[in-house]
């Protein structure tokens, strides 16, 4: 019987375990840090062997083929055995892409890929199509592909999933935007991470479909670059493009630049699914957005806060600042992949009028805006944060937290530092009404 390893007993790990059990592989499981409950239960339940914290090598260096979870670097001790073993690795998307025959639409990009998905799966609800979301938003691939059956699945892919797929296609591929991020997972050489977001088109036929933003100079750079090796039908669009069907861009649920974008993507993206033009208007006009991304947290009297803690990257951070009409208090900081601050520069001169620390090490933070005579403040958890948010703040003016970073430093992950952030606001919301 083939051995199956897979590393990580994460959503990812553990639905790709699930999936390899029921297709009649020898399955073990092991993750360096501890298994939450809920992953547990579910390896037990089907009967799969698993460790945490800790690495067993003769378990995991006899296996047939690795399945690595994300967020597992290729530098990890572990991997690096496998690979000098010759051990075939490959990520969860890769694996459950053989067991099924579903129509893949796979969105990728450095921003916006959240709210993209999340919309055109949306607009494939409104359809009345059986449609699953996953990838890095919504349940396992693997796991759906285990215990459900769906015509079409759109799945959001982070460049460390591309990297480990091979034969996996994508029907529908959509690429946002490539702008600098995770550098530090790719050797801090940028053209790394672009090849690894390319990867999308990967096994691409004439038969399937490529949309991407033409606006973003990398894109179309490497579009331009590559262009005998793209065969798919493409469709480029920039801020210029009409939304399908002539829709009218007021009409559109989600406003700002970046939303034009995402909207764009989606739409297109929608059609080449053949979804009517009616149920397209629809859906880009009545969806609610995503939350974390823009998400308005309410008012602490007449000043306004807004939760954009997804933004982990410069360029997120720019569309953010960028749609703000108010003064602005903004919240930055966390754990730093490498980041080039110079980009939004101009905009924090132009919207800030003070800027909050929130990290373990802001020292890279004071170099890059200790010159602009700012209001500023260093603090290392939520509470003192909206202390400090409150202070700078002035009638009519706005805080947004929108921090450029990680957020692995001070909290669990990007939602725990917007449902702290919210939680925050709604108590000092109390604390005035008080």
């Amino acid at each position: 019987m083939k051995k199956i390893v897979v590393l990580g007993a994460g959503e990812s790990g553990a639905g790709a375990a699930v999936l390899a059990k029921t297709r009649g592989f020898d399955v073990f499981v092991s993750d360096m840090s501890a298994v939450k409950d809920r992953y547990k239960e579910l390896l037990d339940k089907h009967g799969i062997r698993w460790e945490e914290k800790r690495h067993t090598e003769e378990l995991i260096l006899s296996a047939d083929e690795i399945i690595k979870s994300p967020g597992i670097p290729d530098k990890a001790p572990i991997v690096r055995k496998a690979v000098e073993k010759g051990i075939h690795i490959i990520s969860e998307i890769e694996f459950a892409g053989r067991y099924t025959d579903a129509k893949m639409i796979c969105i990728t990009g450095s921003n916006g890929k959240t709210t993209t998905t999340s919309l055109i799966y949306h607009i494939l609800c409104k359809a009345g199509m059986n449609v699953g979301l996953a990838g890095n938003i919504g349940r396992s691939l693997a796991l759906q592909v285990a215990t459900e059956h769906h015509d079409v699945y759109v799945i959001e892919l982070s460049s460390f999933q591309l990297d480990n797929m091979y034969e996996f296609k994508a029907d529908i591929a959509v690429l946002m935007n490539i702008t600098p991020d995770h550098l530090d997972r790719y050797d801090f050489r940028m053209q790394n991470y672009v090849d690894s977001k390319m990867r999308i088109t990967r096994n691409q036929t004439p038969a399937d479909t490529f949309i991407y933003w033409a606006g973003d100079p990398i894109v179309s750079r490497e579009v331009t670059a590559h262009d005998s090796e793209l065969l798919a039908v493409r469709h480029g669009f920039t801020a210029d493009t009409p939304l399908p069907g002539g829709m009218a861009k007021e009409s559109l649920s989600l406003k700002g630049r970046h939303n034009l974008y995402n909207s764009l993507a989606a739409g297109y993206a929608a059609e080449a699914a053949g979804v009517p033009m009616e149920v397209i208007h629809e859906g880009l006009s009545d969806f609610p957005g995503v939350e974390h991304r823009l998400e308005k947290a309410g008012f602490v009297g007449d000043v306004e806060f807004v939760n954009d803690s997804k933004a982990t990257n410069v360029d997120a951070c720019w569309y953010a600042l960028e749609s703000m009409t108010k003064p602005t208090v903004l919240i930055l900081g966390g754990l730093d992949k490498g980041n080039d601050y110079s980009q939004i520069y101009e905009l924090v001169r132009q919207k800030c009028i003070g800027l909050v620390l929130m990290g373990v090490d802001n020292s890279k933070l004071h170099e890059n805006f200790d010159s602009f005579g700012i209001p500023m403040a260093d603090v290392r958890s939520m509470p003192d944060c909206l202390t400090e948010c409150m202070r700078m703040s002035r009638p009519g003016c706005c805080v947004l937290l929108s921090p450029c970073c990680a957020s692995f430093d001070l909290f669990r992950n990007m939602e725990d530092r917007g449902e702290q952030f919210k939680e925050g606001v709604r108590k000092l919301r109390i604390q005035l009404d008080n």
